[in-house]
């Protein structure tokens, strides 16, 4: 049976889908992963790029709210960005809660090389901490 994670931040747009989706590709095995938002936009453009790099498809993801997931078995909640811990430091039923809050991507400015960049940046850092939390659990 796979344990049901659920990636949190505030506007489920970049950090918490490209989260989404490299548990599920990376970890599928043992692992069901969504993500929520505390408010509901849309997925980035720049947060499905740079995931496509690297072989992973989120262009059919979209943004959804944390009430969508009450009830429904979610056993590991990670929020991703300060705010998401303040606004929901209690999810029901999750057995673990895990706050590892990384640096905004849409917040970026600057030439789209530089905001591609600091997608990058985030992508990586939160790839490397998923593998080093979640890539010996349950091995």
């Amino acid at each position: 049976m796979k344990k049901k994670v659920l990636f949190i931040c505030t506007h489920n747009s970049a950090r918490s889908q490209m989260a989404e989706g490299y548990m599920n590709v990376k970890y599928g095995d043992r692992y069901e992963a969504f993500s929520a938002g505390t408010e509901v936009t849309r997925v980035h453009p720049m947060a499905i790029e740079v995931m496509k790099e690297i072989g992973i498809d989120i262009s059919g993801h979209r943004s959804k709210l944390i009430d969508e997931f009450f009830g429904k078995g979610i056993e590991t909640v990670v929020t991703v960005c300060d705010s998401a811990q303040k606004a929901c430091p209690f999810f029901p039923g999750a057995q673990e809660v895990i706050h590892q809050s990384f640096t905004d991507p849409s917040a970026f400015k600057g030439s789209d090389e530089e905001v591609r960049a600091g997608f990058h940046r985030v992508r990586d850092e939160m790839i490397r901490w998923i593998d080093a939390t979640f890539g010996q659990k349950g091995a």
